[in-house]
C-alpha cells in the first residue's frame, strides 16, 4: 500500500499550534481503538484544506524532498495569506504507525502494486472532492487505518464530517 493511514475532516481549531518554532502538534487515535494517541507531525503524503462549507480551497504535499512534514506545512497555511480561508483539513499519509505508536517508513525494497495505488488514488480523490455521483466510497485497502482527531482540551476524539 502507498497510503498507510489518513485523517478525514479534522478541525483546524482543534490543532495545538503552539507559539514557538517547534511547539504544537497534530495527534490522532485509531478509529476503532481509541486507546493511545499517535503524533502525525512528520507524516509524509498529501493533504487538502477546506473552508467552513467543506469546499476544497487548497491541496498540497508534505514530507517529500525539501517539503516539511504535515504539521509544518499546515502551520505555514495557518499563518500565511490563506489562513482565513480554511477551517478543516484531511490528510493521507505514506508513513506507517509501528507497535509503539510512532511513524516509520517502509523498506526501500517495498513496491506497491499498480491496482492498489490506483484504488488509493481514487479513494483520495473521492474523499477530497466528495463527488455527488460517486455512490461507492473509496477503497484504501485493508492495511490502511483511519485516525480520528485527538484534542488536548477534552482528551477525546473530535467528531468529524466523514
Amino acid at each position: 500500500m502507498l497510503i498507510r493511514n489518513y485523517g478525514h475532516f479534522w478541525l483546524r481549531s482543534a490543532v495545538v499550534w503552539g507559539s514557538g518554532a517547534k511547539d504544537g502538534h497534530i495527534r490522532g487515535v485509531m478509529k476503532n481503538a481509541r486507546n493511545s494517541t499517535v503524533t502525525f507531525d512528520d507524516q509524509q503524503g498529501v493533504y487538502a484544506l477546506y473552508d467552513d462549507r467543506y469546499d476544497v480551497v487548497y491541496v498540497g504535499q508534505a514530507g517529500t524532498g525539501n517539503v516539511d512534514g504535515l504539521f509544518a506545512r499546515l502551520r505555514v497555511h495557518h499563518r500565511n495569506e490563506i489562513a482565513r480561508r480554511w477551517a478543516w483539513f484531511s490528510w493521507f499519509g505514506t508513513l506507517a504507525v509501528n507497535a509503539h505508536g510512532q511513524l516509520h517508513a517502509a523498506s526501500d525494497a517495498w513496491r506497491p502494486k499498480r491496482n492498489d495505488v490506483l484504488d488509493q488514488f481514487e479513494a483520495i480523490l473521492i474523499a477530497v472532492a466528495d463527488p455527488r455521483l460517486n455512490r461507492q466510497g473509496g477503497r484504501f485497502g485493508k492495511g490502511v487505518t483511519q485516525y480520528l482527531q485527538y484534542t488536548e482540551k477534552t482528551h477525546s476524539t473530535q467528531a468529524t464530517r466523514g
